[in-house]
């Protein structure tokens, strides 16, 4: 049995650490990879099953780990703002589908933040095969899976990659960081003209990479939507 045991866990190393050498992460602007799995929602055929909606993929090494709880439920708690933004979300895991069943059920009665408990209407799907984390690129470290996993994709209405961003276990998310994000990208998306500074928060002004000569020369007329900082700077006024 002992002979089994060691060959069990020198043959799991050996898979994390192939894993990890193979690890290619998708590129910003290509095309999401789809998977299809199961999730406490049923199956999921991602991305075809949110059409051309907004998605985003929050991915997760290990259920019942506490970083990790506390942002699924800051998610529920703000899922019916994304659904608003029309954008999905959908949380990876790397355990089996009945330990996340048991999870969000274990969840769904915690009150956090000083809020009564939340239901979660968004699926959690089972990633045990690590199928999922090793075509969205999560796993980066030869030695531990739960070191990794803590991903954030943003895939628009075409199913192409936006932003990603990663995150330490020590860390939590910030949700309205993603949620800035995503209405920036969808600000963009909508108009490839226009990109956002530092700090942008909705409502701002907007950064314009390519103006017009005609527009050029409004800049500082009165009424005008165009100034600059620089010449290398112009913005437009949003209010």
């Amino acid at each position: 049995m002992k002979k089994v045991a060691v060959l069990s866990i020198a043959i799991a190393f050996c898979l994390v650490q192939a894993k990890a050498q193979k690890v290619i992460i998708p590129e910003i602007g290509g095309e999401a990879p789809s998977f299809t799995a199961q999730s406490t929602e049923g199956k999921v055929n991602f991305p075809s099953d949110y059409g051309d909606q907004w998605k985003i993929l929050f991915s997760h090494p290990k259920d019942f780990t506490p970083v990790c709880s506390s942002e699924i439920l800051e998610l529920a708690y703000e899922q019916q703002t994304f659904h608003n933004l029309d954008a999905s979300l959908v949380v990876v895991s790397t355990d089996v589908i009945e330990q996340h069943k048991n999870w969000k059920a274990a969840l769904e009665e915690i009150s956090y933040g000083e809020r009564d408990p939340v239901k979660i209407d968004f699926p959690l799907v089972a990633d045990n095969e690590l199928e999922i984390a090793t075509l969205y690129g999560m796993v980066h470290s030869e030695s531990s899976i739960s070191k990794n996993i803590r991903g954030v994709y943003f895939i628009d209405p075409d199913n192409t990659i936006k932003a990603i961003q990663f995150y330490p276990n020590e860390v939590g998310r910030s949700v309205e960081e993603i949620k800035r994000t995503l209405v920036a990208l969808q600000a963009t998306y909508a108009n490839n003209n226009m990109v956002t500074p530092v700090n942008w928060q909705p409502g701002d002004d907007v950064i314009v990479p390519v103006l017009s000569q005609e527009d050029r020369k409004t800049i500082g007329t009165p009424g005008s939507e165009y100034y600059q900082l620089a010449w290398f700077m112009v913005f437009k006024k949003t209010n």
